[in-house]
């Protein structure tokens, strides 16, 4: 297949493009340039600007079989997507997030947001905070795409590549016995491996039929105060967890209520995924023996 990636040379997006090269697929990823890849001579590259339309177009000058659009934040770049690859694309795979659905207090399924009938608001990234670039990006695409689209909609992404140093955060402050701030720590939370998030990608782009908006997280959930458990075995200290703390303490896992997906539809398409409880302690233990 002749597959272009938006966003190709960190954390899953490498990953993906790393799976598409080994399957044998000709693949452009297309990115700022300000990030070097190690993909040597196994990919194209274009140097663009995702929120540029002339960029867009030039790139739409040739047909594509999939489109991976992992840097599409705003109602604005989904518009120019459309527009530009009209009639030049047979599958639209978005990287779309959790942070569009409001919490719940139980899984979340693919109907609790619907972007067919979401008011569309025009605007650059600049425009709305992340969940509602997000939730606009994919109301443009379900309401104005004539080709076909999936959303996947994952939880927080973790692994030992994660640039954000999330999971780390936590670790990093046990260690040093400082405060960790978490507002409710019987709080249920989903997550997927970077790993994991590449494989998806690339199943829903080139091996599946599947469309629309999709869930994607890893079997079971943890309760915090059961994830902070499992920090401290693994460093032998005891995590110092207060509901109020300074911002900079705050926890990036840190919800107010109950917060994962529910991932039937996939499931049931024919995807198998890990479950949380056999991947999240051993990357915890990396993180934790590269101190």
């Amino acid at each position: 297949m002749k597959i272009l990636v938006f966003g190709g040379t960190r954390f899953f997006g490498k990953k993906l493009v790393m799976r598409l090269v080994a399957a044998g697929h000709d693949v452009t990823i297309a990115t700022r340039g300000k990030t070097k890849d190690d993909f040597g001579d196994s990919v194209k590259r274009v140097v663009m600007n995702r929120e540029s339309r002339e960029n867009l177009f030039c790139l739409a000058q040739e047909k594509w079989d999939v489109v991976y659009d992992n840097i599409c934040f705003s109602p604005q770049d989904a518009l120019y997507a459309i527009a530009a690859f009209q009639d030049k694309v047979g599958k639209y795979v978005y990287t779309s997030s959790l942070s569009v659905y409001s919490a719940r207090d139980r899984a979340l399924v693919e109907a609790d947001f619907d972007p067919f009938y979401y008011e569309i608001v025009t605007g650059s990234r600049e425009d709305f905070d992340y969940g509602e670039g997000k939730r606009l990006a994919e109301a443009v695409f379900f309401q104005k795409a004539g080709f076909p689209v999936a959303a996947v909609r994952f939880p927080i992404v973790l692994g030992s590549d994660d640039y954000t140093g999330r999971l780390e955060f936590h670790v990093d402050h046990v260690l040093a016995k400082e405060e960790i701030g978490m507002p409710n720590e019987e709080a249920e939370i989903g997550f997927i491996s970077s790993d994991e998030a590449a494989e998806f990608l690339e199943w829903i782009g080139t091996k599946s039929d599947l469309t629309g908006p999709v869930n994607a997280a890893s079997d079971s959930v943890y309760r915090l105060d059961a994830l902070m458990q499992l920090i401290e075995e693994a460093t032998g200290k005891t995590a110092l967890v207060e509901e109020v703390t300074e911002d900079n303490d705050d926890s990036p896992f840190g919800i107010e209520k109950t917060y994962y997906l529910d991932n039937s539809k996939a499931k049931a398409a024919g995807f198998v995924f890990q479950d949380l409880h056999d991947w999240l302690p051993k990357l915890i233990a990396y993180h934790v023996s590269n101190k």
